[in-house]
């Protein structure tokens, strides 16, 4: 904007008054002119009238004057003001487009920064998606100590990219669904007898295989197990995801302190058939794990002092017939876990010193036709256990020791065809104990009672006639 330009107060009121004094001679002459120049009497002696109007010119004259010269001040005031309001207009003008500029300049930068994370982000899924496809492919190697490296490849993918973690953790668990057979315990590795070396070098180099592929498959369920650990606040953790593994062969691995404590985990169809597979402390604290129509055949499986405190675990269908499956120490104090129909044909399945202090215990309609469940010293304190229609056909289940203070354990539609049950050393502090409504071939056994009478909230079956 131009700057205002004024002359000085003084300049500008000399130049006025002049110009008003000469303006006022040009008119005087000029009506001198038009009136012909009239001659001027000169007289010796002034009258006081004449001395007045003289005054009275003298005043008007100065009075003019000073009219000009503040006509003259007030023209210059207006004009500073009126600049004045003009430098304020345009000083909020330029404000303005600065905060506009700046508004821009704002906008361009976030522009900026999000084309940049944009692009990274782009760079870091197509590392990623390379990191992937690396793995996938070494997963897929003939040659296990490839296969391996791609297990812990799949692994660190999974703790750096928590979007696809869920999609890292189905390939792993899919590695396991694959067919296999476990290698034998002890190989034979001495030549044939008829002298087929070629057929031995086979034999030993399909038990190397095997023993190669198992060792990759117990890192896979290693890798699980150490991020189930891991606190769900950890960046690593692997709490609260899906893991399938249906149809899946164990013959070892450590799920030992794992936490369950969300989403879907399927052993649906699984077989423990050799090795020792640990689930000691583990927590099922939510979600669902399901061992549905599971195969357990030999080796040893542990429960032990795992604690089972919400969600739904089940084993139906499952089937007990060879090795050790154990639940000494065990805890359920919430949520479901379901025997029903289960099937212990062989083995021994251990729930000595358990305790069943809250939700719901389920064996209905198990069948018990060989083997050990033992539920010696077990502690019933709460919650309920059902052996509603189950078949008791054979081997032992015997409650020697165990302790009923609260809750239900009931037996209702129970046969107990071969064999009995045996309540020795039994200790019944309160809650109920339903047998009336269970069949038996051979009455169970208890200890001898005080008075003879048997203690309160255990209901027995009535006496055949």
């Amino acid at each position: 904007m131009p700057a205002l330009r004024l002359w000085g107060i003084r300049r500008s009121i000399a130049l006025a008054v002049t110009a008003a004094l000469a303006l006022v001679g040009a008119l005087i002459v000029a009506a001198l002119w038009y009136a012909g120049w009239p001659d001027i009497q000169r007289d010796a002696t002034v009258t006081a009238a004449t001395l007045f109007n003289l005054l009275k010119l003298v005043f008007a004259v100065v009075a003019g004057v000073g009219g000009v010269a503040a006509l003259v001040v007030a023209y210059r005031r207006q004009r500073v003001s009126e600049h004045t309001n003009a430098l304020a207009e345009f000083a909020h003008q330029l404000a303005h487009a600065a905060d506009l500029r700046a508004e821009v300049t704002k906008a361009l930068a976030e522009a900026a920064d999000e084309r940049a994370k944009v692009e990274t982000d782009r760079n870091g899924v197509r590392l990623f998606n390379e990191r992937f496809a690396k793995a996938s492919e070494q997963l897929g190697s003939e040659k296990a100590a490839v296969r391996l490296a791609g297990v812990y490849a799949m692994a660190g993918l999974a703790d750096d990219w928590r979007e696809v973690r869920q999609t890292c953790i189905d390939v792993l668990c899919a590695y396991l669904r694959m067919p296999y057979t476990p290698p034998p315990e002890t190989p034979n590795e001495a030549p044939a007898q008829q002298g087929d070396d070629q057929l031995s070098i086979v034999d030993m180099e399909f038990v190397r295989a095997a023993r190669e592929e198992r060792e990759v498959r117990h890192t896979v369920i290693r890798l699980i197990g150490r991020h189930l650990r891991l606190a769900e606040e950890h960046p690593a953790s692997w709490r609260g995801l899906d893991f399938d593994f249906t149809g899946a062969v164990f013959d070892g691995g450590d799920f030992s302190d794992a936490v369950f404590s969300g989403g879907r985990v399927s052993f649906v169809g699984a077989a423990f058939s050799g090795g020792e597979v640990s689930f000691i402390a583990a927590v099922f604290s939510g979600g669902e794990v399901s061992f549905d129509g599971a195969m357990f055949s030999g080796g040893e499986v542990f429960f032990g002092e795992t604690r089972f405190s919400g969600g739904r675990v089940s084993f139906d269908r499952a089937r007990f017939s060879g090795g050790r499956v154990s639940f000494a120490l065990a805890k359920f104090s919430g949520g479901r876990t379901l025997f029903d129909n289960a099937k212990f044909s062989g083995g021994v399945v251990h729930f000595g010193v358990t305790g069943f202090s809250g939700g719901r215990v389920s064996f209905d309609g198990a069948v018990f036709d060989g083997g050990e469940v033992p539920f010696v010293t077990a502690m019933f304190s709460g919650g309920e256990v059902s052996f509603d229609g189950a078949m008791f056909s054979g081997g032992e289940v015997p409650f020697v020791s165990a302790v009923f203070s609260g809750g239900e354990v009931s037996f209702d539609g129970a046969t107990f065809s071969r064999g009995g049950v045996s309540f020795g050393r039994a200790m019944f502090r309160g809650g109920r104990v339903r047998l009336h409504e269970a069949s038996f071939h051979v009455p169970p056994e208890f200890d001898d009672w005080p008075g003879g009478s048997p203690p309160r909230g255990l209901s027995l079956p009535e006496a055949k006639a």
